[in-house]
């Protein structure tokens, strides 16, 4: 059997990217370089992994390699993911794939252009679960889906909270997060039910002033999103930071549901539930059956992969794609819709739950009308920049300002 040319990849980001590194050999890959501006971070980690370091993102692209992993800041990926791919490279983002929908419009088209691989590295369709969902929604079990949801609500203690966004301007602290980080939410229905979103609306919830927490962010962190999908269903998601963990899908079709098992862990029990109404049965159906999935015998190695295993699954694909020549499943007009939904969506939270319409990335006459739309509560400034909450002018305590310093000082941030 003919030996797999290994895939030399480098990463940017030495926190969130070790994710990939982790797991680079699995798929056949080899991490070669890291880049990060945090030096003392990059040295270590570049020594722990015996690799070349860059704090410069264009003396990195100068490196001898195949592939570019992105797993920097938000609001960074798609300008960094443009450069790589106009250098010739192929590109893997951590979500999300683009901030704004100018962003969106100027991937795609560099996508294109290079004709390089472009790949979202969402994680969260590929846990067991989920992929079983997706196994049986295509074999029909629940015929063609009419509404669905998807729940990716992760609280944090106010302390780990501050450890992950030091500084007031993090992009943390500086979105509406309750629909900016909805991709968790959506990915995994999209990828089940191969359906692309037309267009959002949402409510947001403000945090109370009678709010006990230390919260540095004055930004909205629940919202409600409502996705009308181009088959004609309606996809709920929610999250992102109410009281309450809980990391849930489920699916109506035309003729049953499915869903996730509820209950204790972090994907819940890691079943997953199917029901019939009586009156619809298939011969040797039942009415409702439940059972644990597990990963594919091909795939043993998501047994110790983060994410539930997704993290083997987006390493693996986008190797795959660069080995064949032919894009992944979650390419760039699937990454940059998702990406786009929490953007529309927290327009909507600003109108009060307005419908907007979302772009068709592979049109280039549709992208035209959002090539010059920079719309950002993160990166506008003045009087034109929206604001983070339907609630807006609020500032943090003293005391929360003090605790935040606190916990940012302790890990090594000493800025405002």
């Amino acid at each position: 059997m003919k030996k797999k040319k290994t895939i030399r990849v480098g990463v940017v980001g030495v926190g969130r990217g070790q994710t990939f590194m982790n797991q680079a050999e699995a798929s056949g890959m080899k991490l070669v370089a890291i880049c990060d501006v945090w030096k003392d971070r990059l040295e270590s980690v570049g020594k722990k992994f015996g690799v070349a370091i860059y704090t410069d993102f264009d003396r990195f692209l100068e490196h001898d390699m195949d592939a570019v992993v992105l797993a920097n800041y938000f609001h960074e990926h798609a300008p960094y993911a443009v450069k790589a791919l106009n250098a010739g490279f192929h590109v893997m983002s951590e979500c999300a794939a683009s901030h704004t929908l100018a962003e969106g419009v100027a991937l795609c088209r560099a996508v294109e252009k290079s004709k390089k691989i472009y790949m979202l590295a969402e994680n969260y369709p590929y846990n067991a679960a989920n992929i079983e969902l997706g196994r049986l929604y295509k074999a029909g079990e629940i015929g063609e889906v009419l509404y669905a949801e998807g729940e990716y609500n992760h609280p944090m203690s106010p302390e780990a909270k501050l450890r992950i966004s030091p500084g007031k301007a993090h992009w943390r602290n500086a979105l509406p997060l309750g629909t900016y980080y909805c991709t968790h939410a959506l990915a995994p229905l999209m990828t089940i039910t191969d359906t692309m979103p037309v267009s959002v609306n949402a409510l947001s919830v403000a945090w109370p002033d009678k709010d006990r927490e230390p919260r540095i962010s004055t930004a909205d962190g629940i919202a409600a999103i409502l996705c009308r999908m181009d088959n004609g269903a309606v996809f709920r998601l929610f999250g992102i930071s109410a009281p309450g963990h809980s990391v849930w899908y489920r699916l109506h079709g035309m003729r049953g549901l499915m869903e996730h098992v509820r209950g204790t862990g972090y994907w819940g029990p890691g079943a997953v539930r199917i029901a019939h109404d009586e009156w619809d049965l298939k011969k040797d159906e039942v009415t409702e059956r439940s059972y644990h999935p597990q990963f594919p015998a091909w795939a043993h190695k998501a047994l110790s992969a983060g994410h539930g295993g997704g993290d083997f699954f987006t390493n693996r694909y986008f190797a795959d794609a660069i080995r064949t020549g032919r894009q992944p499943y979650l390419d760039v007009y699937r990454g940059v819709a998702m990406s786009a939904v929490g953007v529309l969506a927290w327009k909507s939270c600003l109108e009060n739950g307005r419908p907007f319409e979302m772009p068709d990335f592979r049109s280039e006459t549709s992208r035209r009308k959002y090539e010059n739309d920079n719309w950002s509560p993160l990166t506008m400034t003045g009087p034109e920049r929206p604001p983070v909450s339907i609630r807006p002018g609020r500032k943090p305590s003293r005391a929360a300002a003090a605790y935040a310093k606190k916990i940012w000082r302790r890990n090594g941030y000493n800025g405002e």
